[in-house]
C-alpha cells in the first residue's frame, strides 16, 4: 500500500472538522475539485470510505473517524519535527561550540575566532579549552560543533582537515648544562631524561612519544606531568627540568632551545568533526578561515 499524501491527510481531518470539502478545501488554498480527488484517492489507497458524502455536506464514516483520529497523530509529530529541526537550525545559525587543544586555543584559534566575529557581529561563541583526547571525545559525542586538536594522527571515528604545521622543540632553562650544549641530543639520551610533559592523552605528549619510539628511544619519563602548556613552561623557567613544547610556545627568553639528532617533531594541527556530517553556517566558515589563514592546508582522513 502506498503511503498518503501529508496534504491529503491535513484536508482529510479539516474535513473532518468543518463537514465540508469546500470550506477545508479554501483554508488549505485548494480548488474543490481537486479537493474532492484527493480525498478520492486517499480513500482508494487505504480501501476504506471514510465520507458519507450528501447534499448537506461530508460526515465521516465510523472507519473515516479511526483514520481521522491517526491522521491528527501523524500531523503532531511532524509539527515537533519541523519545530525541532527549526530550533536546532536556529541554535546553529546563532551560536557555535568550538572546543581546542591547548596549544591551538592559546596561539591560533582566537585569532580565527576574531576574524569570523567581525564578520558575523551577532554571532555568540563559546570555547572549551581541553588535551587533544577530550577535545575529540567532545566532537564525537556532538557537544561541540568543531573542534581542534594536536595529536600525531587523524582521531578516529571523526572527520579532519589538517588546518596547519607545528613543531616541537626541546627547552631548558638558562642554568640548565644542555644550555650550553655544542652538539645535539641523541634520541637514547632525551628519552632516558626525565621531562617535564602534559598529562596523557594530550597532544603534544603524544607526538613527542610518538617521535622518540620511530627513532627507536622508546617513550619519555616523566619527571612531572602539569595540566597545560604554560604551566610546563614556567617548570622549565623554574628550573625544574627539560621539557619538549610548542616552538609557538618559546616565547621567553629564559627558555634555551637543545637540537635533537634525528627526530621529526613536526606534528599536523587538525580540525576535527563528527564523521559523515557537512559542516554549515559558522562551523564552516571558522573551518575555511583556519585553513586560508595557516600553513599548509592539506585534507586528510
Amino acid at each position: 500500500m502506498a503511503a498518503p499524501e501529508l496534504d491529503a491527510l491535513r484536508l482529510l481531518v479539516l474535513v473532518g472538522e468543518l463537514g465540508s470539502i469546500g470550506q477545508a478545501a479554501a483554508i488549505l488554498g485548494m480548488a474543490q475539485p481537486s479537493a474532492s480527488k484527493r480525498l478520492s484517492t486517499l480513500e482508494r489507497r487505504l480501501g476504506l470510505v471514510l465520507f458519507d458524502r450528501t447534499r448537506r455536506g461530508s460526515a465521516l464514516t465510523p472507519d473515516g473517524r479511526v483514520i481521522v483520529g491517526r491522521a491528527r497523530r501523524v500531523l503532531a509529530e511532524l509539527d515537533g519535527l519541523l519545530d525541532g529541526a527549526q530550533a536546532l537550525r536556529t541554535r546553529h545559525e546563532a551560536g557555535l561550540r568550538v572546543a581546542a587543544s591547548m596549544t591551538l586555543a592559546e596561539h591560533l584559534v582566537p585569532g580565527w575566532i576574531g576574524e569570523l566575529n567581525r564578520a558575523n557581529p551577532g554571532l555568540r561563541l563559546g570555547l572549551e579549552v581541553a588535551n587533544s583526547d577530550q577535545v575529540a571525545g567532545l566532537a564525537r559525542a556532538g557537544k561541540v560543533d568543531l573542534g581542534f586538536v594536536e595529536s600525531p594522527g587523524a582521531p578516529a571515528g571523526l572527520t579532519s582537515l589538517k588546518v596547519a604545521v607545528d613543531h616541537l622543540v626541546v627547552v631548558v632553562s638558562g642554568a640548565h648544562p644542555w644550555a650550553r650544549r655544542r652538539r645535539p641530543l641523541t634520541p637514547a639520551e632525551l628519552a632516558s631524561t626525565p621531562l617535564i610533559v602534559r598529562e596523557p592523552g594530550s597532544g603534544t605528549r603524544e607526538t613527542v612519544d610518538a617521535a622518540l619510539r620511530d627513532a627507536g628511544a622508546g617513550p619519555v619519563k616523566p619527571l612531572l606531568e602539569l595540566g597545560s602548556a604554560s604551566a610546563v613552561r614556567n617548570a622549565v623557567v623554574a628550573g625544574a627540568g627539560p621539557a619538549v613544547i610548542s616552538a609557538l610556545d618559546v616565547t621567553d627568553r629564559e627558555l634555551v632551545p637543545v637540537a635533537v639528532e634525528g627526530v621529526d617533531f613536526g606534528r599536523a594541527l587538525r580540525a576535527v568533526w563528527p564523521e559523515g556530517r557537512r559542516l554549515a553556517g559558522p562551523a564552516a566558515e571558522l573551518l575555511a578561515l583556519a585553513v586560508r589563514r595557516d600553513l599548509d592546508p592539506c585534507p586528510t582522513s
